[in-house]
């Protein structure tokens, strides 16, 4: 037997031990790789897009809105494996485009790849109709308005094809009314294995109408209808005119249109607002019902979806979940749409910021309506209180309860299990000290400084799209290299507080673990990814008066001067002193680069007016400036645009890291005693401004950089050597109880 036909298949035992012989082996040549035909091609493509009928239909429902459709009428047989059928009053489509209208990548909506960054409408990509061509029967009839008669297409495999034989495959003419009918026959009739995948027609059919129901809440003056093939009855019926209360109520029910919070936040910063409706504390069920919206867009979001669960969770019983839809509008340039084939996911920057502003926003509007609910809820638990009138919604509430404990039912306000002591979390990263609350201000209401006019702030940011294919490389290469467990310890620590101010070590708790962290190491990434998400869209620092470059650069040399001859006195004449004042000329002759992508502006005759504002709030130290001015020549790759963005950005953060102070000396207030320490240009003098500098940084580092690491950072496994874990609560409780 050939070594080939025993592979894949069972050997007899008294051939297990017996190897093929080598005589007769076949030699084994590498296969030809081969283009694929292109109907493979396109049939690949096709089952990408449409994986089931009810994503043939969400292309066919978009496009449909997005031709200005005021009425959609939808016909499903067999689950929408035999007829798909969607009918609008749109603005049709021209007859000199139906040739083409099946093609891939034909659109009416796409010009160049640019337009992705503010694309505002559901379809692009013009590979709806072409996927549904090649895997089913696919017959369009339209009419626009300026034409007299509609006229009626047949499809296959992209290609205008002829309804009967002989007849040329022309559109023909028929009657009818404004809008387009597109009739989808024998889906995945030429794909039999996909076609034997579904279940059944009704489990199929329960998805449709899900589908439209999701649309029919969410878009506003249009009318919709669903039902099957042959049925009197409608799956789902709204009306153009009614609102988004009476929608929900006609498609999910009294019992949740009843209970509704409307709901809105903003935020011109993160660039977005949401609105929708909401269930509140009265209304819940087994499973979170979420119609959640992206830019008019029908998506899943795990992340919002676990954060609404989180936030509702104390305020439904155990097992409850809520309802909501919400519609989010993020401005276009900050969302990539064009992530997944069926468009089921979007990616948008700011994310996680945005879910925890909802949240907040979340948990105080219900804290805010909750207050009546739980005082009925309070009296029915209690048979010896006395009734006091409430609203409807609370008297439910009440009742419910009562007739739970009548019933010898467990209360809804169950005694919780006591756990043991080895796993009581002892802080919350939600909750804030009393000095976070007090802090001392820092800055006068016009913008400058507290202590004189050397500076101010300006963080109103003008938001522009970044089209450079660096920037988005180097974005892509931070999220691909994050790590898992070091961005859960750092989104959700509670810091303690600062260790070593000299060797720059913070403690910080995360569940029962208690974690050293080097906050410069943490402070650098986060600039620096702050530097790439906010490129071009820095706020600025100005410096008044304006700082000579030159002027600058001399403290840089002489600061590096002293650094060389207390290491070594011959290496001070290593330091190319003449090539560092060249620094002045390279910086200026790229000013304008320095200012359109950095808001480093610096003017024609070599004065520093201003430097980038990366985090609202934190001032980094100007005792610094010299050395990053200093660094900007030899160490960043002006000639390479990627090593030129990277490296600027690196040398940025690195400035922006917080400063090491020396030692306060507290001997004596003489000023005899008073020494000179090196803490930036010139040192420090005077031990009194030493010391409110050190609280001013300590300040800063508790109330900004730590709450920057939970909103903003995604943690690089580099930073797994500058955390180090220095006690455990379960490690704790057992060294003691063996000491006992």
């Amino acid at each position: 037997m050939d070594s080939a036909d025993l592979r894949g298949s069972k050997r007899k035992a008294d051939d297990a031990d017996t190897p093929p012989s080598p005589a007769s082996a076949t030699p084994q040549l590498p296969r030809r790789i081969k283009p694929l035909d292109q109907v493979v091609v396109n049939k690949i493509a096709a089952g990408e897009i449409i994986v089931a009928p009810v994503h043939a239909l969400k292309e066919l429902i978009e496009n449909s809105v997005d031709a200005g459709s005021t009425s959609i009428d939808i016909l499903v047989k067999d689950g929408g494996l035999k007829l798909l059928q969607i009918s609008d009053n749109g603005h049709g489509i021209d007859e000199n485009d139906l040739p083409i209208l099946c093609e891939r990548f034909t659109t009416s909506k796409l010009q160049s790849f640019e337009d992705l960054q503010s694309i505002g409408t559901y379809g692009f990509r013009g590979e709806a109709l072409a996927s549904i061509s090649h895997i089913a029967h696919l017959t369009i009839t339209t009419r626009t308005a300026n034409s007299p008669i509609g006229l009626r297409a047949t499809y296959s495999d992209s290609k205008l094809i002829t309804p009967k034989p002989g007849q040329p495959a022309n559109p023909k003419p028929v009657h009818r009314n404004k809008g387009t009918q597109i009739t989808v026959e024998d889906l995945f009739y030429n794909v039999p294995s996909r076609r034997r995948a579904f279940r059944s027609p009704s489990e199929e059919y329960t998805k449709i109408l899900d589908l439209v129901g999701r649309h029919a809440v969410h878009c506003g003056g249009v009318a919709f209808s669903c039902k099957k093939y042959g049925d009197a009855d409608v799956g789902v019926s709204t009306t153009a005119g009614a609102t988004t209360t009476d929608r929900i109520r006609r498609i999910h029910g009294n019992a949740v249109a009843n209970e509704l919070l409307p709901f809105e936040v903003s935020d011109e910063y993160l660039g977005f607002k949401v609105k929708g409706m909401l269930s509140n504390a009265n209304y819940h069920v087994k499973k979170t019902t979420l119609l959640l919206f992206i830019n008019n867009r029908s998506v899943d979001s795990s992340s919002i979806r676990k954060g609404i669960e989180s936030t509702y969770a104390p305020f439904l019983p155990k097992g409850g979940h809520p309802f909501a839809y919400m519609s989010l509008d993020i401005e276009p340039h900050r969302v990539d749409v064009n992530v997944h084939p069926t468009k089921r996911e979007v990616n948008f920057l700011h994310e996680e910021e945005i879910v925890q502003k909802i949240c907040e926003s979340l948990q105080e509007k219900l804290a805010a309506v909750d207050t009546s609910r739980s005082y009925a809820l309070t009296q029915a638990l209690l048979p010896s209180a006395k009734a006091v009138p409430s609203n409807s919604s609370g008297q439910k509430a009440a009742a419910r309860a009562a007739s739970r404990t009548e019933e010898g039912a467990q209360p809804l306000v169950a005694k919780p299990k006591k756990p043991y002591d080895y796993n009581m979390v002892r802080a919350d990263t939600r909750d804030r000290k009393i000095t976070t609350m007090l802090q001392p201000k820092s800055q006068k209401e016009d913008g400058g400084s507290a202590e004189g006019d050397e500076y101010e702030y300006d963080d109103n940011r003008q938001w522009t799209s970044v089209k450079y294919q660096t920037i988005k490389k180097l974005r892509k290469a931070v999220w691909d290299t994050k790590h898992k467990d070091l961005c859960e310890l750092f989104h959700n620590h509670a810091f303690v507080g600062i260790v070593d101010e000299q060797r720059r070590l913070a403690a910080v708790q995360h569940g029962l673990k208690l974690y050293l962290v080097d906050y410069a190491a943490v402070a650098f990434e986060l600039f620096y990814q702050i530097g790439l998400s906010d490129f071009s869209n820095y706020g600025t620092i100005r410096l008044n008066p304006p700082l000579a470059l030159k002027d600058i650069l001399e403290i840089a040399v002489e600061d590096e001067r002293k650094r060389a001859e207390d290491v070594d006195s011959d290496s001070s004449n290593e330091f190319d002193w003449e090539g560092a004042y060249k620094i002045v000329d390279t910086l200026v002759s790229r000013r304008d680069l320095l200012k359109e992508y950095f808001s480093m502006d610096i003017s024609e005759q070599g004065e520093l007016v201003s430097i980038p504002l990366l985090l609202k709030g934190y001032m980094p130290s100007l005792g610094k400036l010299p050395s990053f001015i200093l660094r900007l020549g030899p160490n960043v790759d002006w000639y390479s645009e990627l090593e030129c963005f990277d490296t600027f950005l690196r040398e940025l953060a690195l400035f922006y890291v917080p400063e090491i102070l020396p030692k306060v000396d507290t001997s004596s207030d003489s000023p005899d005693n008073e020494k000179e320490e090196e803490g930036g240009a010139g040192g420090w003098r005077d031990a009194t401004a030493l010391a409110k500098r050190k609280d001013e940084l300590n300040r800063t580092v508790e109330t900004i950089l730590f709450p920057a690491f939970k909103r903003r950072l995604i943690a690089p496994p580099s930073l797994l050597q500058g955390v180090t874990e220095i006690a455990n609560l379960r490690g704790l409780y057992k060294i003691f109880e063996r000491s006992c």
